[in-house]
């Protein structure tokens, strides 16, 4: 038995049975994140951006595979704060065995949205990398770690409101200086997190890599 299984015991943060901390049964029950356009947050064919929404430097459309509720919730909560790095990994197994039901995007390039190098040294990773590292490679998606960088330490977005939020990571990200010579050649890139709340990470990131020249930008969430 590993030794996380005595601290963190591998039991379903659904149902309390034992051997998954994600079991079948609980999450069948978490409902699919219905495709929505992500400035309007009306409903949208496989998540494109309407129309009437879009603009040069927004996303072109983003989605997320189930709501942000129940045992996927307290999965993400638990994988993020109490640092259950091992929880990650069946998160990244039904993530990939769902993504086959979404319409995604001709794709490319998958990045994840980075965290500030103090915290990502002191939480020891960033969730959103390692998953999203597991989802290109069973994607066949080229998957670059650091695209972005984030320039500022900032609070909590589960802290603040929505209008907070966007305040709180305006100007935040920037593309990484090593990457710069490939932008280019960049011609469609998928932004992944963890959550989709108001949208306003995704939001700011995609604008950074809009700003950069690279034309189609998606964003992707395990919920919403």
């Amino acid at each position: 038995m590993a030794i996380l299984d005595f601290i963190f015991p591998k039991t379903c943060l659904g149902c309390g049975r034992e051997g998954k901390y994600i079991c079948g049964n609980c999450l069948s029950k978490v409902p699919n994140a219905r495709p929505i356009c992500p400035y309007c947050k009306h409903p949208s064919i496989d998540g494109l951006t309407h129309v009437n929404c879009s603009s040069k430097l927004r996303l072109d459309g983003s989605l997320s595979v189930w709501e942000y509720e129940s045992v996927i919730r307290k999965a993400i909560l638990a994988l993020k704060y109490r640092y259950a790095t091992e929880i990650g990994n069946e998160i990244s197994d039904y993530l990939i065995s769902s993504l086959p039901t979404l319409v995604l995007p001709t794709v490319h390039y998958l990045t994840p949205i980075p965290i500030y190098w103090y915290k990502e040294n002191t939480r020891g990773f960033n969730q959103s990398l390692e998953i999203g590292r597991a989802v290109a490679g069973a994607m066949d998606w080229k998957f670059i770690p650091d695209l972005l960088i984030k320039k500022q330490s900032t609070i909590s977005q589960a802290e603040l409101g929505g209008k907070a939020r966007r305040q709180n990571l305006k100007g935040a990200f920037a593309v990484n200086p090593t990457h710069k010579s490939i932008i280019n050649g960049l011609e469609s890139v998928v932004i992944f997190d963890d959550v989709f709340t108001t949208g306003s990470t995704l939001m700011e990131a995609g604008k950074t890599l809009k700003k950069a020249g690279i034309k189609k930008v998606w964003g992707l969430t395990i919920a919403r």
